[in-house]
Order: C-alpha cells, then sequence, then structure tokens
C-alpha cells in the first residue's frame, strides 16, 4: 500500500498542512488576540465612564461639603436665642413698617429623624408702599439667619393709589 507520491500530490499534501496550520493559527491564536484585544479596549471605555462618573460625584459632594460647612458656621453665627418671629418683629420696627402688619403666624414643622425644625412665619402687610415692601424683604433675605422667602402674594389695596398688600411665608431652619 505504500505507494510513492508525485511531486503534485506532495505539494497538495504540503498545501493542505500549510492551510490547515494557518487555518489553526488564525483561529485559535490570531482570531483570540484580537477579541481579547477589544474586549480589553471596551474595559477601557467602560473604566472611563466610570471615572468621570466618579469624578463628577466627587465634585458634587464637595460641593454638598461646603454647603454644609457654610451652614455649620452660619448656625454658629446666630444669635443665641434666635426665633424667626421675633427676628421678623424686630425687622419690622427697625424698616418702620409695623404698623402694617395685620397678623403674623408662626409655625414650625420637626423634621423626622432629624436635628433640625423648619420655622414658618406667614405675615399679612396692608397698606404698604412697593419700596417699603422692597426694603423688607430686602433685610430678611441678606440677613445673617439663612431665613428664606417661601411664598410672596401681592395685591393692590383697594384704598389709595400706590398702595400695597402682601402675604408672605418667611422660613428658616433651626436646631431643635
Amino acid at each position: 500500500m505504500t505507494k510513492k507520491l508525485t511531486r503534485r500530490e506532495k505539494y497538495s499534501i504540503y498545501a493542505g498542512s500549510g492551510i490547515l496550520c494557518l487555518f489553526v493559527l488564525v483561529q485559535f491564536i490570531v482570531f483570540p488576540s484580537i477579541d481579547k484585544r477589544e474586549r480589553f479596549r471596551r474595559s477601557i471605555q467602560a473604566k472611563k465612564v466610570m471615572l468621570d462618573d466618579m469624578m463628577t460625584l466627587k465634585a458634587e459632594y464637595a460641593a454638598v461639603e461646603r454647603r454644609n460647612d457654610l451652614s455649620k458656621v452660619r448656625f454658629k453665627n446666630r444669635d443665641r436665642g434666635f426665633t424667626l418671629f421675633s427676628f421678623l418683629d424686630r425687622l419690622t420696627s427697625k424698616t418702620g413698617i409695623k404698623d402694617h402688619v395685620t397678623y403674623m403666624k408662626p409655625s414650625t414643622s420637626v423634621q423626622k429623624d432629624s436635628p433640625f425644625k423648619i420655622s414658618q412665619v406667614e405675615m399679612k402687610l396692608k397698606g404698604l408702599t412697593l419700596e417699603q415692601l422692597i426694603s423688607y424683604l430686602y433685610n430678611v433675605e441678606t440677613s445673617k439667619n439663612m431665613i428664606t422667602i417661601k411664598k410672596l402674594s401681592i395685591s393692590k389695596t383697594g384704598k389709595q393709589e400706590g398702595f400695597i398688600d402682601a402675604v408672605l411665608q418667611v422660613e428658616t431652619t433651626e436646631i431643635q
């Protein structure tokens, strides 16, 4: 059965063996390394996105920390025994609109699982000028006591031209 192969048959066998070796080389070495490189590239891309997200979160956290530190400093700078109601009452005297105050209704809401409470005062001012209201609002908003005006409703007074009525809700955070 041993038969001598012709030159043409030998070349065919060599060519077939070469093609088979090339196929095995490509299939089991080249393609896996290309796939591994692609997976590595995608992994790097995903980690870059994660890093960008972490940097954004870090910046947001730093901003929150700065605001927290500023709030702590402002709480320490408040007058001892500060209450929103008394502050607003003193401010009406200081700005000369005490006679225009119809009512002041204080309320407090306790924050669950927090050492803070929200203190609010709703007040109605009647028959004052726009300049008086602006002066009062400016003094409220620019005080060192972290007070904000939550709601403001302004209407013309029916009696005289140039005078207004205002209802405003003022709030601040206090330590319980």
